[in-house]
């Protein structure tokens, strides 16, 4: 299964959150991005409980984020 997760980080984070998120294992790519986030990543995980821990006991602790939003892609 595959999500993008949109991210915004703290004012100047962009580059330091980008390099911590593409050093996650199951982060398949990230790239920072012009709008009302800052990163866009593509993850794959291999079940609901896959993807939680991904976002939450992973992503979200990542020093420098302060809102992610997370879109279960359906192909």
């Amino acid at each position: 299964m595959n999500a993008y997760v949109l991210i915004t980080t703290d004012a100047g984070k962009v580059m330091d959150v980008l390099t911590a998120i593409k050093a996650i294992e199951g982060v398949k790519s990230a790239h920072s991005i012009i709008g009302p986030y800052d990163i866009i990543a593509f993850i794959e995980f291999t079940d609901p409980a896959g993807l939680t821990s991904l976002i939450v006991d992973k992503i979200q602790k990542v020093s420098g984020i302060s809102r992610t939003l997370t879109c279960i892609a359906g192909e």
